[in-house]
């Protein structure tokens, strides 16, 4: 079944541009100017993915985003204005499942939309319903990855990511121990001509800490080498 993609943005050139590129790629395209008027055919016509936009008009994406939470688990993809660190962090609190900063990659916000619409399939398929190989489980100490399903456990417990996060920390912990540059963390969870500044990864290592530390205050496991960049240690 083709994936229908609700794109909420007050924005009629972003509206414009990303259902062409959207429907370019096979995908089913809704299109809503303002959230109020999304969030009915949202919960009534749910499609498999939401983009959604944090500033509009009538209603913005996060309380968009709250309504929606009350009725639906639908996925949900932010997009931000470059210096919204504290939107991006309250919409993931919320239960987005990702964000991208605007301006933005069309490249880049179609990947994530295949990989968030593909963990939800994994996520919701019963154990073995897959034909495909299975990756590899990441074992890491205390660390369990599963990069097909893109489920993280620290000591059995469940830590919820985004696709973004969860890339960032299978980088570093394929090989634990070696320094992982900005620039090579960047070249992992972005695509070639997005351009993303050490903030952004910086941003993303903080809110890893972050979590990881909501279920053990003791976590250490991401280690930053001042100046050079960040590794995983195993112990």
């Amino acid at each position: 079944m083709t994936p229908a993609i609700a794109l909420v943005d007050d924005d009629r050139n972003i509206l414009t541009s990303v259902s062409i590129a959207l429907q370019a790629e096979g995908f089913i395209v809704r299109v809503y100017s303002d959230g109020e008027s999304a969030l009915k055919a949202l919960v009534d016509n749910p499609p498999d993915l939401a983009v959604l936009d944090i500033k509009m008009p009538r209603l913005d994406g996060m309380e968009l985003l709250r309504r929606l939470r009350e009725k639906s688990a639908l996925p949900v993809i932010f997009l931000t204005s470059k210096d919204d660190e504290l939107d991006e962090a309250l919409g993931l609190a919320m239960g987005a499942d990702d964000y991208i900063s605007k301006p933005f990659s069309q490249r880049l916000l179609i990947a994530r939309i295949r990989a968030i619409l593909r963990r939800a399939e994994l996520r919701d398929a019963p154990e073995g319903a897959t034909d495909e190989p299975q990756a590899e489980t990441v074992m890491r100490g205390r660390l369990e990855m599963d990069p097909a399903r893109y489920q993280v456990k620290w000591e059995g417990r469940d830590v919820t990511l985004t696709v973004t996060e969860f890339m960032i920390l299978e980088a570093l912990a394929q090989r634990p121990g070696v320094v992982k540059t900005r620039d090579q963390l960047m070249d992992t969870a972005y695509q070639d001509d997005v351009y993303v500044d050490d903030r952004t990864i910086d941003s993303h290592i903080k809110r890893l800490r972050r979590k990881f530390r909501q279920l053990d205050p003791a976590f250490k496991a991401i280690e930053t080498l001042y100046g050079v960049g960040y590794r995983f240690a195993e112990g």
